[in-house]
């Protein structure tokens, strides 16, 4: 990192955060040190990375497109989430997760998602309550797709009891996130009650809500919801098939199937926000789930570093352009997201 650009970090992750804050972000790194520790205790150091020479970089290299690729069909998804309010086209709405994604990598907690939030709502001009609502749509689809990909491979491989319980878990996740969004979109809008000038910031809260509210509902009478729904599919199904070519091409002989469910174990480890680009629970998640299928912890050790730095460098690289073409600076990213966040 240049010397220049501690500054702008620092101001970003400043001491003016809530101490709650503070202490998620101290529990989440907390967490990847102890992920890191578990992940390479009691490996052979002289065999960590045993494969590297004779990886296949063929399969690498489709793995690195279709990555990229998945990221390409979410920004197809969320500009036909997003027709309601303008045109926002594929590229620039790839453009802008890639921007989301290059904060994520620098800073914990996901701020990037509020990043892409506040460049998708300048640029269409509309409140940032409507692209909140787009997101929201987006996870909900993550979900489903989530769901059906991890019902599907319990039908094709034996899978561990831990992992029949979280689909379960998550099946009834999505059947009442159906419900809810269901709700949203067939209820009638009604006019929030008058509320005294003391009660200012729950006036803004439930204008927000409202707002939140209101684009789910744009976008389930959408004619493009079905088509951004059918298109969620392709994002999976790309990320599932590039950490299996990483797999090939490092050596490991697991089929599709076997790699799919190591994807989705690691999905499921790493919903909550933690460090920066997962870092230590990505690496957990890949192991324990190699680990199932009989890869020695070393062999697996050592992937989950290859694979993570195969698909995050390009990331890094992508997001960063992607950051520099939206003429955002990392210390302005704060008080930009503030101003725009206001109701």
């Amino acid at each position: 990192m240049t010397r220049s650009t501690r500054p702008e970090t620092a101001e970003v992750a400043g001491p003016s955060r809530p101490a709650s804050r503070i202490w998620g972000i101290l529990i989440g790194y907390g967490i990847a040190l102890a992920s890191l520790i578990w992940v390479f205790h009691d490996v052979a150091w002289a065999g960590l990375f045993a494969n590297l020479p004779a990886m296949n970089w063929w399969w690498v290299a489709l793995g690195i497109v279709l990555d990229i690729a998945s990221y390409c069909a979410q920004g197809w998804r969320w500009s036909l989430l997003l027709r309601a309010r303008g045109r926002f086209s594929p590229f620039e709405a790839a453009e802008a997760i890639y921007c989301g994604l290059y904060v994520n990598e620098i800073l914990p907690m996901r701020v990037g998602e509020l990043v892409r939030t506040y460049l998708a709502a300048r640029r269409l001009k509309t409140p940032m309550a409507a692209v909140v609502s787009s997101i929201m749509v987006e996870r909900f689809f993550d979900a489903v797709w989530l769901a059906v990909a991890i019902g599907t491979t319990i039908l094709l491989v034996p899978l561990p009891g831990y992992i029949v319980k979280a689909e379960e878990l998550l099946a009834g996740l999505v059947f009442a996130a159906t419900a809810l969004f269901v709700y949203l979109v067939l209820r009638r809008e009604r006019e929030a009650p008058a509320r005294p000038e003391s009660a200012r910031i729950t006036r803004k809260l439930e204008r927000f809500l409202a707002q939140v509210g209101s684009g789910i509902r744009s976008i389930g009478l959408s004619r493009w919801f079905y088509a951004a729904f059918a298109v969620s599919s392709l994002v999976l199904t790309a990320q599932m098939f590039a950490f299996w070519s990483v797999m090939r091409g490092y050596g490991l002989t697991l089929s599709f199937w076997h790699g799919a469910v190591v994807l989705l174990i690691v999905h499921l480890g790493t919903l909550l926000p933690g460090a920066p680009s997962n870092l230590g629970t990505y690496q957990f998640f890949t192991v324990v789930g190699l680990m199932q299928f009989g890869v020695d912890k070393t062999l697996a050790s050592g992937f989950s570093m290859v694979v993570f730095l195969l698909l995050t460098i390009p990331l890094w690289a992508l997001g960063f352009l992607a950051f520099g073409r939206s003429g955002l600076m990392l210390r302005q990213v704060r008080s930009q997201l503030g101003t725009a966040a206001s109701p």
